[in-house]
């Protein structure tokens, strides 16, 4: 009997397990990869973030050489730019050396991690939730979600649940490259073309990270991620430079697809959800991962006064709800926002230009988008 299993081994998942643990209890995380692994993920996260893993999770980020962002170019389909300095900025260091980093801490901090494990469900009865997977039956006293953007209990429990092709297509595919490129060290530059958009920065070792996001259809169209690559993300100027001087460090793209920007439930079947699980922000916000572990700080808080006896159960659902919407409703609702005028040829050329001309627009997404330190 565990006091809380936590379902993902990402950012919030890890993050919730140490802050628990560092608390004195008890925490099994399954996780379905082995660490370390990369994952589809822009790799650039705000600065508000920079003392919570510091500080409180025990991440050396000081001494890791880390490159500092601190400008933001956008750019439209027809190649027109914005640039503008970032007030809070961020750093950018790979999922592959972060997760696995957070993984080691969570480890010396006495929480059960089983890697290669899939859960394929989990239940609550009289009190206790009974966790299913391909290494045995666990139980706990409390279960967290965190398994990102979507997992087989998402279908299972209909969550954003594609019920058609025409569906799937309307989705979003993700697809990931660390590259060798000459580019600007501390920038962000996110490129639109239709029916999607493009961020490259750097991480760590001199590398940068280049991830875009698209509709299916595109690829569907295209037929393959290259010709995508070649007739559609390469019609902005900006990109297709990119795609033709960068050195690819994967033999292989790495891809997710079928990511929804639904809006879901914070606490279903009992589970309590966080990071992308409990809601996603579209990723030209830039500020996904601030928000998975920030989730995670939100909800240990919560879950200790639970296990110490301070709130009832009902208490917990209502106080993990107040806080999570009082700290991300509106980042997501800007986020929606950005999301609709971005991605789409000319509704991204105007607004671009608006932009360019009305620069408080711009401070006030950025902005809006991101938090404070926490």
């Amino acid at each position: 009997m565990y006091d809380t299993a936590i379902i993902g081994g990402g950012l919030a998942g890890l993050t919730l397990a140490i802050s628990l643990a560092k608390q004195g209890f008890a925490v099994i995380l399954f996780e379905k990869e082995t660490y370390p692994f990369h994952k589809v993920c822009g790799e650039y996260i705000s600065l508000e973030s920079w003392a919570f893993l510091e500080n409180e999770m025990g991440v050396p980020l000081s001494e890791m050489n880390l490159p500092i962002i601190k400008k933001l170019q956008i750019t439209a389909p027809n190649g027109n730019i914005i640039n503008k300095n970032l007030d809070l900025g961020g750093f950018g260091i790979s999922r592959y050396t972060l997760d696995n980093a957070l993984k080691n801490i969570a480890e010396k901090c006495g929480v059960a991690i089983l890697q290669n494990c899939k859960v394929s469900n989990v239940a609550c009865k009289n009190n206790f939730y009974y966790v299913q997977t391909t290494l045995g039956n666990f139980n706990s006293k409390l279960c967290a979600g965190a398994w990102g953007k979507r997992s087989n209990i998402d279908i299972k429990w209909k969550r954003n649940f594609i019920t058609n092709n025409s569906e799937r297509l309307s989705n979003y595919v993700g697809v990931k490259y660390h590259v060798n490129i000459n580019a600007v060290p501390d920038e962000i530059a996110l490129h639109n073309f239709k029916d999607g958009y493009c961020g490259i920065s750097k991480i760590e070792d001199n590398k940068y990270c280049v991830c875009y996001l698209t509709k299916a259809s595109n690829i569907k169209d295209s037929g393959s991620i290259k010709k995508a690559e070649l007739h559609i993300l390469s019609e902005n100027p900006h990109l297709k430079k990119i795609f033709e001087q960068m050195q690819i460090l994967y033999a292989e793209p790495l891809t997710i697809s079928q990511i929804s920007f639904s809006k879901k439930k914070l606490v279903e079947n009992k589970v309590f959800m966080l990071g992308d699980a409990a809601g996603m922000i579209p990723p030209l916000c830039g500020n996904g991962m601030s928000m998975a572990m920030h989730s995670s700080k939100i909800l240990s808080n919560h879950m200790a006064k639970f296990l110490l006896n301070q709130l009832t159960f009902n208490q917990l659902v209502i106080e993990y709800n107040k806080h999570w919407n009082s700290n991300f409703a509106t980042r997501l609702a800007v986020g929606k926002i950005v999301q609709y005028f971005f991605g789409k040829k000319i509704s991204t050329n105007i607004f671009i230009a608006i932009m360019k001309r009305f620069k408080f627009i711009a401070k006030y997404l950025v902005t809006s988008s991101h938090g404070k330190t926490y």
